[in-house]
């Protein structure tokens, strides 16, 4: 059993698309980021850097005490090498999945989540920092589509690189971006879609889905935390 502590944003996403893909039972323990549960001290012992997701596996592979991982790409990796799936065996294979999986954790996560900020959240409309995000959202949008314009998946089969992938392109129209522009990673975006797992996954966050407009208090709770909060 996979204890999942959660919300329903991209990085949580990726972690119930991988649990219903590979059939592992799991548990969802929401973590309201917008009321500041993250920052509960049973949580920080989980999840050091006071962000969701996080798992606690209670079964780990080879027995022994519960072992517990935060890092939403960590945790696709710790969970793969559990399952034995989703993740070449070979070297060359494992390597090009990585590859795409830190892809996504160190560019397009950051990118698009910068585009989101100044875009939807930020009280004030810096235009200078809509367009750098716009832009580079852009720019990665256009490395994917060429990829995948060689492979049907963005690592040669369905990995762990794809799931991480995926929920960041949802929200592509409130990332001012067009699909229509990158005919290739549209087709991949409507394959992964329909997959009955990923569907299962997006209908397990619905309870928590918070369609109403975010609060000056929800902001600051978001966005205002400086090393004096994390250090609690």
């Amino acid at each position: 059993m996979i204890d999942l502590h959660y919300w329903p944003t991209p990085n949580g996403h990726k972690i119930v698309i991988f649990l219903e893909e590979a059939g592992i039972p799991y548990k969802i323990h929401p973590v309201n980021i917008g009321k500041g549960e993250q920052f509960a001290p049973d949580f920080l012992k989980i999840a050091p850097n006071n962000r969701m997701p996080a798992i606690v596996d209670m079964e780990p592979k080879g027995g022994g005490a519960p072992i517990s991982v935060f890092e939403s790409g960590a945790i696709l990796l710790y969970l793969a090498e559990k399952a034995g799936k989703f993740i070449p065996g070979d070297l060359r294979g494992r390597t090009r999945v990585l590859e795409w999986l830190f892809w996504q954790m160190g560019g397009l996560g950051p990118m698009a989540g910068q585009n989101g900020h100044f875009n939807i959240y930020a009280p004030e409309k810096i235009q200078y920092a809509i367009d750098r995000y716009v832009n580079e959202t852009n720019r990665l949008y256009g490395v994917l589509d060429k990829q995948l314009s060689k492979n049907r998946f963005v690592a040669g089969d369905y990995s762990i690189a794809d799931m991480a992938i995926y929920p960041w392109i949802v929200p592509w129209k409130r990332h001012c971006q067009n699909l229509d522009d990158f005919p290739s990673l549209k087709r991949w975006f409507e394959s992964i879609r329909t997959r009955p797992g990923v569907i299962r996954a997006y209908e397990a966050g619905e309870p928590w889905i918070q369609r109403q407009p975010i609060t000056d208090e929800a902001r600051k709770v978001l966005f205002g935390q400086t090393a004096s909060g994390a250090r609690g």
